[in-house]
Order: C-alpha cells, then structure tokens, then sequence
C-alpha cells in the first residue's frame, strides 16, 4: 500500500465529528513533518475519503483549493456537529474536544 493510500484509510478510520491534524496524520503513519504530504494526498482522495476531518495544527481549516474551499469543509463539519468561534469563522471552537484520540487497539490496527 503506497502512502496516499495509507492516508485514505486512516482518514477513512476518522469518527464522525472527529478531527485529526495534517500532522498527526503523517505521524501516526511514520512520516513525522508530512503534514504537507498528506494535504497533497487528500488534495486527490476518492469520494468515499472524509478529507474535511483532517484541519491544520490550530484547530482551523486552511485548505485553499477549488475543489475543496473551507466553506464546503466548514459545512461538512458543522453537519456533524462540530462547532466553530464564529458564524464567519474557519477556527474549531472546542478542538481539544473533538480532537480524535486513538485507543490504543485503533492505533495498532493502522495501515
């Protein structure tokens, strides 16, 4: 399995109205400092990926691409529950919270 793919069934792993950071994602795959790598990877992840669980290290969504803006992430977010600071607001109000901390059973059990 090629890293894109290991990024895709992690990301696919994510609860709803959970999040993980860029970072993380490439941590917990063995690729400490891939935070980029791994936005490039959901850049063209299939339909079935929820690459809008996956936001920055601040708790903010900072995707700039067309086929994915931050209003559509946000709107994903929202409609599971996940909260933001402001109406206008890209930044996750309480993202300690909804930050996905894997058991250690679902960490042994990654790609």
């Amino acid at each position: 399995m090629n890293f894109n793919e290991r990024v895709y069934a992690l990301v696919r792993r994510i609860p709803r109205g959970k999040v993980l950071t860029y970072g993380r994602v490439a941590a917990l795959l063995g690729v400490p400092r891939g935070a980029r790598v791994v936005g490039w990877a959901l850049h063209g992840a299939p339909a079935d990926v929820p690459w809008h669980r996956v936001v920055n290290a601040k708790g903010c969504i900072s995707t700039r691409c067309p086929e994915h803006p931050p209003q559509l992430q946000r709107a994903l977010l929202v409609a599971e529950g996940v909260r933001f600071k402001a109406d206008d607001s890209f930044e996750i109000a309480d993202f300690p919270e909804v930050l996905w901390l894997l058991t250690p059973e679902e960490l042994a059990a990654l790609p």
